[in-house]
């Protein structure tokens, strides 16, 4: 296998693990803080990408358009946090769970009313060429600009969480939410805030992932199951493990698909290797968490004490 395309596969491993981010981010902060199971977060993710390929075309501003989208997907995320979710808190996970999957069929259900079952969104006219970024690699532009929003917003939310006010108030909920009531913080807005944050960075994820992806109904579900991945991984409440975390994930699945089934074609009849190839791929992600597990059962970085 080429050098060339070794560096192309980890740059999609690279950018596959950004938008990871986006969504575990949310999702650990949301955990850690509120002790809240949220199944409903993949939902936030699909109702970004659907109102962001409605928006671009309806104002013919790709930036627009996913501006828009972020800012009404934090709105519904707030609202839904402040109306539904809230009751949720003290129940047990059993009564969360089996809520926030009701959401995800109610979310599925109204998108197919308002807009169908998928609708389409592409990316800019100016980013649908390519970049040489070495001689012989030719890498999408507009790949390129997701890694770098992406690397952006990772920057921003570990500033928010480090610098800021606010960034204290959620470090000392996912560290100790009794104790930080006790200090006087105002439990309310912080649990509303995060929520509205994590559905902004969903929005986020699925507006630029929607012309690589199809935006369609139940899109949230498989990326779901990732984005848990990567809070078990990185640590329950972390941020910083929630990054690491997605970028371990990103490489071990896109390079695990594109270099297993290679391995297996030089071990192995190629009616074999063409099968088990992928298949073998598809478990990458989960025997690594199992390792991670084994070695630190609490993830690389816990955000509790």
């Amino acid at each position: 296998m080429s050098s060339i395309l070794l560096l192309e596969q980890a740059l999609n491993g690279l950018q596959f693990g950004l938008m990871l981010f986006l969504l575990a981010s949310g999702l650990t902060l949301v955990f850690g803080i509120m002790d809240m199971i949220n199944l409903a977060h993949g939902a936030l993710y699909m109702v970004g990408a659907f109102l962001a390929a409605w928006l671009v075309q309806l104002t013919q501003s790709f930036l627009l358009g996913v501006v828009l989208a972020v800012g009404l997907t934090a709105v519904v995320g707030m609202v839904l946090e402040a109306t539904l979710l809230r009751t949720l808190y003290a129940r047990d996970h059993l009564s969360q769970v089996l809520a926030t999957f009701a959401l995800i069929l109610i979310i599925n259900e109204s998108v197919r009313m308002i807009w169908g079952s998928d609708l389409a969104l592409s990316a800019p006219q100016a980013l649908s060429g390519p970049v040489e970024l070495l001689p012989g690699l030719l890498y999408p532009s507009y790949r390129l600009v997701i890694i770098a929003v992406g690397l952006a917003i990772a920057l921003l939310l570990f500033l928010m969480v480090t610098q800021t006010r606010m960034g204290a108030w959620v470090r000392a909920g996912a560290s100790n939410r009794e104790m930080a009531m006790a200090m006087g913080i105002n439990i309310k807005v912080l649990f509303t805030g995060v929520f509205g944050i994590g559905a902004a960075l969903c929005a986020v994820a699925g507006a630029m992932l929607g012309p690589l992806l199809a935006v369609q109904v139940g899109m949230g579900e498989n990326i779901l199951i990732l984005a848990f991945v990567v809070i078990v991984i990185g640590g329950i409440g972390s941020v910083w493990g929630a990054f690491v975390g997605a970028i371990l994930v990103g490489f071990v699945d896109t390079l695990g698909r594109t270099l297993l089934p290679h391995l297996f074609r030089e071990i192995f009849s190629p009616q074999f290797a063409s099968a088990a190839g992928p298949a073998v791929a598809s478990i990458l992600v989960y025997v690594l968490m199992a390792a991670v597990l084994f070695v630190r059962p609490q993830g690389l970085f816990s955000g509790r004490s």
